[in-house]
């Protein structure tokens, strides 16, 4: 794992895929650059994770006033849009500020809202299939989407852990980045 790297998920016209997102700290006045051709709701998603990391992190919104951060996922030729990223973009933003690294053989999906729900997804069942492809062990996915579960082949369902979650801070205690004394909800 490498700190400021979480795995999502994504349902495309083909499949799903597995996207891998980037955040770096850069030195500057707290500018926010993204890439990888992220259409507008992605753009949103990043703006609630940013959001809700500053919540649970005090310290964030003292390095974010001196220092920029580049958000990036890779393919920038294939566009990205989406509401499903929200929970890997914030947990990457998490993993830079706590300097926690994320396991790559963990993948997640779910929009998250500002107060740290997490939201249902559609594309579910291609969505762990790319999961199962990239070789990943776990996947968070919302706590909503648990029924849909029954529509997957089993030869999926066995081959990944999943996990069913309906708050960030469940994501972030499972991969080390909230501490449990630590955890606050934002109600």
């Amino acid at each position: 794992g490498e700190v400021g790297v979480a795995n999502g998920l994504a349902w495309t016209a083909v499949g799903g895929e597995m996207l891998k997102i980037e955040v770096a700290l850069l030195e500057g006045t707290g500018k926010l650059e993204l890439t990888g051709s992220l259409g507008d709701v992605m753009k949103e998603s990043v703006r609630i994770a940013l959001s809700l990391v500053k919540s649970k992190f005090p310290e964030a919104d003292k390095i974010l006033k001196t220092h920029d951060i580049h958000i990036h996922v890779p393919q920038g030729a294939v566009k990205k849009d989406g509401p499903s990223a929200g929970i890997s973009l914030t947990t990457a933003l998490a993993s830079l500020i706590t300097k926690k690294k994320v396991s790559p053989q963990i993948a997640m999906t779910g929009e998250v809202s500002l107060r740290g729900g997490i939201m249902p997804i559609g594309g579910l069942p291609e969505k762990l299939m790319a999961a199962a492809r990239a070789g990943v062990k776990k996947v968070f996915i919302p706590k909503e989407n648990e029924d849909d579960l029954k529509d997957i082949p089993k030869e999926i369902t066995q081959k990944l852990e999943i996990v069913a979650v309906d708050q960030v801070d469940d994501v972030l205690k499972a991969t080390g980045i909230l501490k449990k004394q630590r955890s606050k909800t934002t109600e």
